[in-house]
């Protein structure tokens, strides 16, 4: 299929997008208890249009690092600047022993990406895990992380500190990179800190998200994929990408749901182990940390409602309102 002209920001969305407006007695509950906690989570700040859905059930997201990404990839809304080196010390001591409080069964803990930093941020989000681990030894634990500049030093911190699921998201296929992602993002480097991370931690789960609708191809999105399986990854989740601001990059097409059942099926066609794919979709969602849980703690598995700390991705694919994708 080819890409369409692009279509306007205040064009109607296709009924297949439509949400309802977060609330309910547990939204209003985990909201109150994440700030108590002082804990900001992904889903708020990137609108992720299963807040309500995944709220309701106990389901929430949390960044490290800040707010400040030091990277302007066009379809996040995150605030791009540079934070020249600001890192609280106490955030993964504090972040572990406040979701220990929550009795989370599953975490995703993400980032904004921190050129600042000489590691990338690796050792901080490292300290975390490790925290997390120690505070709450049966917590299923997934790290959605940036590229680090492809440094495998920083990656191999990452994984040596034992997340249960590294991941990292190619975001887009290759033709699109150098447009909607960062310039200092790379098609290939992102699959080489992916593959990388496999063979260091082949025994655990790899995972990344690709956007769609915004301006690749059908013929794209399945090479993408295979160059993805190829690296190694296991999970795979595929999701729509809408515009958060008439500043980033337009909506080229909508993917109708028939369209994310073909790459669920070419995407298990190739050897995924999990492929989560549909029009609200985004890079952490509750059924594929779901199959991570039955794989992993087959004795705990997670049913809804239970608490988890999932990176809405991205954020990766957003809502109209803004996306948080690593």
């Amino acid at each position: 299929m080819s890409a369409s002209p692009a279509l306007k920001i205040y064009d109607p969305k296709p009924p297949w997008l439509k949400v309802r407006a977060p609330g309910g007695e547990n939204y209003t509950r985990l909201k109150q208890t994440l700030r108590e906690l002082d804990l900001y989570t992904v889903c708020e700040e990137a609108r992720c249009p299963n807040v309500a859905e995944c709220w309701a059930s106990g389901t929430a997201t949390v960044m490290l690092l800040g707010h400040t990404c030091t990277r302007g990839c066009r379809f996040c809304a995150v605030t791009t600047g540079n934070p020249r080196g600001a890192v609280d010390p106490r955030e993964p001591e504090h972040v572990a022993r406040a979701i220990a409080q929550l009795g989370l069964r599953y975490v995703v803990l993400t980032m904004v990406d921190r050129d600042d930093l000489l590691d990338g941020g690796a050792s901080h989000m490292a300290r975390a895990v490790v925290a997390l681990h120690e505070h709450s030894p049966g917590l299923l634990v997934e790290t959605l992380v940036g590229d680090f500049g492809g440094r495998q030093r920083d990656v191999n911190t990452m994984v040596d500190a034992a997340p249960d699921v590294f991941a990292h998201n190619i975001e887009v296929t290759r033709r699109l990179t150098p447009t909607i992602r960062d310039q200092r993002c790379d098609y290939d480097l992102s699959l080489g800190v992916l593959s990388h991370a496999k063979a260091r931690m082949p025994e655990r789960f790899v995972k990344s998200s690709i956007m769609v609708g915004v301006g690749e191809t059908d013929e794209e999105i399945v090479e993408t994929m295979r160059d993805l399986r190829a690296a190694g990854v296991d999970i795979l989740t595929l999701g729509q990408y809408l515009r958060p601001t008439p500043k980033h990059a337009p909506v080229e097409r909508y993917v109708p749901p028939e369209g994310f059942d073909d790459y669920a099926r070419i995407g298990r066609e190739m050897g995924f182990a999990f492929v989560a794919s549909g029009p609200l979709v985004r890079s952490s969602y509750h059924a594929a940390e779901g199959f991570v849980a039955a794989r992993l703690r087959p004795q705990n598995p997670i049913a809804a409602p239970a608490f988890a700390l999932a990176e809405a991705t991205s954020g990766g694919l957003i809502d109209p309102g803004s996306l948080v994708r690593r």
